[in-house]
């Protein structure tokens, strides 16, 4: 399966342990199966850097097959539920202490944040949340969160400048 990407540079060699800590789904090195959102992250990073403000979508391969049966730890969030509701909000506290390696699911994005705040802030309850997102179409992000799964099934083939 092709993986996506976006940033202001091309990242020829992932690190699970060089992104910032309290995002979705933890520290690690977030990808995509769908190009236009990594085109959308690549303008997002591109918009705040004064210096390099390009914008870069690194293309990987994966065999996704071959890792998953490798064992490791997987977790695929398919729809926003009280488990991914829960899940992200522990994730941006900081206080994730499942030892998943790979963390698929729906990104907290622009369309789905004020409620994730609005429950994390106590604004709203779980079911009020949980009513609002249930007709949200999670988009998608894949959080690599072991070097050896990266280093072992994620290839990098290319990258390509995205028009902002």
């Amino acid at each position: 399966m092709e993986l996506y990407h976006g940033s202001n540079i091309a990242v020829e060699q992932p690190l699970a342990l060089a992104g910032r800590r309290n995002l979705d789904f933890g520290k690690g090195f977030y990808t995509t199966r769908l190009k236009s959102q990594a085109q959308k992250w690549a303008n997002l990073v591109a918009s705040r850097k004064k210096k390099n403000p390009q914008s870069i979508v690194s293309i990987f391969e994966c065999n996704e097959s071959e890792m998953m049966s490798a064992g490791y730890m997987y977790k695929n969030f398919t729809k926003y539920d009280m488990e991914w509701l829960e899940f992200v909000v522990a994730c941006r506290h900081g206080e994730d202490y499942t030892n998943y390696d790979i963390v698929e699911g729906g990104v907290a994005n622009d369309q789905v944040i004020d409620t994730v705040e609005d429950y994390e802030n106590g604004r709203i309850t779980a079911k009020q949340a949980l009513d609002q997102l249930k007709y949200k179409k999670p988009n998608n992000q894949i959080c690599f969160r072991n070097q050896e799964v990266i280093d072992k099934y994620l290839h990098f083939t290319k990258a390509e400048a995205v028009k902002q």
